[in-house]
């Protein structure tokens, strides 16, 4: 009730809402249970599935097919476009550093959010992808892929996308200019122009998102 209060929004409250909340201010109503409350003496929380365990099979898979695999980051947050030009930066100083015969593959994972400001349309892993491939213009050796492991990257029906060194030139080339597109927040037509959207389909899970950077040559 307070929160309704604070934000002057407690006109907007249906009235049923506001019955229920005020019985429960009278105490006619039982609080939400709270930790060490016997109705959770015999509740048992198993997880079976996370981002956490997605990042660890994806990290087995990828030295199975002969990668030096590394997990740079499990906890992913902020700005898709910043975390973009992160992992970006990443995967130059590594490239810089390898032996000249190792193949990297570098994962993380999280789920990182968009401040839309334009009339775009995109999510937050096709702005991420959007956002390195800018970093990495030029560059060979890298590719990287960011997606959403529903299959879903916001309101669209891409799980993300896959770019690498050639992704801006190419786009360059066919008359787009990246920048405009990453100000509308129109990161999935850009994708969809270049023909390099990662469409899945409904995975059947959600444990956020997962991006991958290969570093092969």
């Amino acid at each position: 009730m307070d929160v309704l209060k604070k934000y002057g929004i407690i006109d907007n409250v249906p009235e049923s809402i506001k019955k229920h909340i005020e019985r429960g201010i009278k105490g006619s109503i039982e609080e939400t249970p709270k930790e060490g409350d016997r109705v959770f003496n015999k509740v048992e929380n198993i997880i079976i599935g996370s981002n956490y365990i997605a990042l660890e099979a994806a990290k087995r898979e990828a030295l199975r097919l002969g990668f030096k695999a590394e997990v740079v980051a499990k906890d992913l947050s902020g700005e898709a476009r910043e975390v973009g030009m992160w992992l970006a930066e990443i995967a130059r100083n590594k490239k810089a550093s390898r032996t000249s015969s190792e193949k990297l593959c570098l994962i993380s994972g999280g789920e990182t959010t968009v401040t839309v400001k334009g009339k775009g349309k995109g999510g937050r892993n096709t702005e991420l992808a959007l956002s390195f491939a800018m970093a990495i213009e030029g560059m060979k050796g890298i590719t990287f892929l960011s997606a959403g492991t529903d299959g879903t990257d916001g309101p669209t029906d891409a799980a993300g996308a896959i770019v690498d060194g050639n992704t801006i030139i190419n786009a360059k080339a066919k008359g787009l200019n990246p920048e405009v597109f990453l100000n509308e927040n129109d990161s999935y037509n850009f994708f969809k122009k270049t023909e390099e959207l990662l469409i899945t389909g409904p995975t059947g899970t959600n444990v956020m998102d997962i991006q991958l950077i290969l570093i092969d040559s």
